[in-house]
């Protein structure tokens, strides 16, 4: 595998959570750098006995509701 994708959400709070697609790995962060070493974290505890990606890439989603009025 070269690439584990994770999907970011952001909490009412302002923490993160992000969750793997395609593998049972998720985990949350205060802040957006704290999140991210969890990914690590988390990623690495996860393959610890087989090989890991070349990379990990997150995708935040945004939601924003906007007016029409």
């Amino acid at each position: 595998m070269t690439e584990l994708v994770f999907n970011v959400t952001q909490e009412s709070d302002g923490g993160y959570v992000a969750v793997a697609v395609d593998h049972s790995i998720a985990t949350q962060g205060d802040t957006w750098d704290e999140l991210c070493y969890m990914v690590l974290d988390a990623t690495r505890g996860y393959f610890y006995d087989s090989t890991p990606p070349d990379k990990i890439r997150l995708f935040l989603h945004v939601e924003q509701v906007l007016a029409v009025a």
